[in-house]
């Protein structure tokens, strides 16, 4: 598997996997208008993965399209970041993970429509339009929810010291970025690390949360090597094909 290749299905496996655990908040969540946010924002992110499945497939040159790829991969041959593989929790450990994440993908979309790949710049160029949606939806709820009761905020503040410990995978480099860098496909995952801090730290300081102390150590999702989270979701999300493998709907 080619460095580009498997630079392209980290950023879709990201995209689908959290798009799969927002999903199951429909008809779940505390408020009608919070169900349908919801679903939105997956719906955005499903949108994303299906464009850089695509276009990973052609990429690839084996013939695999968005549904094989999405739905005949098993558990280490997805990419993720372990990040977006953890349960959904309440809903303010849904909202930490989604802020976490938009406020990364935001920076990485940004740097990305300058990409030598053009059409990974143009998916960026049209993702960016959403994820700066969603990093307003999430941060504006972390500010609700940090800002709010006592309740809900311990109970948010608990929500990020669980998630921090994810959040140095965000800006950990290995052989693929570097390669990626050195092609102009993508940024170096480090270089966005300042502006993703500067981002959460505006945010955090609004909704009267503190951030976490950082862990020293890495998680490796997107090296293919998981928790032991994303192989419930997957089955869950892969049964229905693998059931009834090229059927039509």
């Amino acid at each position: 598997m080619t460095p580009q290749l498997r630079y392209v299905l980290r950023l879709a496996d990201s995209s689908l996997v959290l798009a799969q655990r927002l999903g199951e908040w429909v008809g779940h969540a505390p408020a009608l208008e919070e169900d349908l946010g919801l679903a939105n924002v997956s719906l955005d992110l499903l949108g994303q993965a299906r464009l850089l499945l695509a276009h990973a497939g052609e990429l690839e040159g084996r013939g695999r399209g968005e549904d094989q790829l999405a739905y005949l991969r098993g558990e280490s041959e997805y990419f993720n970041l372990t990040l977006v593989e953890q349960p959904n929790g309440d809903f303010g450990q849904t909202i930490a993970r989604q802020f976490l994440f938009d406020a990364w993908q935001l920076g990485m979309y940004e740097a990305m429509q300058q990409s030598a790949d053009a059409r990974l710049a143009a998916i960026a160029a049209k993702a960016l339009k959403e994820t700066r949606y969603h990093l307003r939806y999430s941060g504006g709820w972390l500010i609700r929810l940090g800002d709010g009761t006592e309740e809900s905020r311990r109970r948010t503040q608990q929500a990020l010291e669980r998630l921090w410990p994810f959040v140095n995978e965000l800006f950990a480099t290995d052989d693929v970025d570097r390669e990626a860098a050195r092609a102009g496909i993508g940024p170096e995952p480090g270089t966005l690390e300042s502006g993703w801090t500067q981002r959460v730290d505006e945010v955090l300081a609004q909704a009267t949360l503190a951030p976490p102390a950082r862990a020293h150590f890495v998680w490796y999702g997107k090296q293919g090597r998981h928790g032991e989270h994303l192989g419930y979701l997957l089955a869950e999300m892969q049964s229905l094909h693998r059931a009834h493998p090229g059927a039509n709907w």
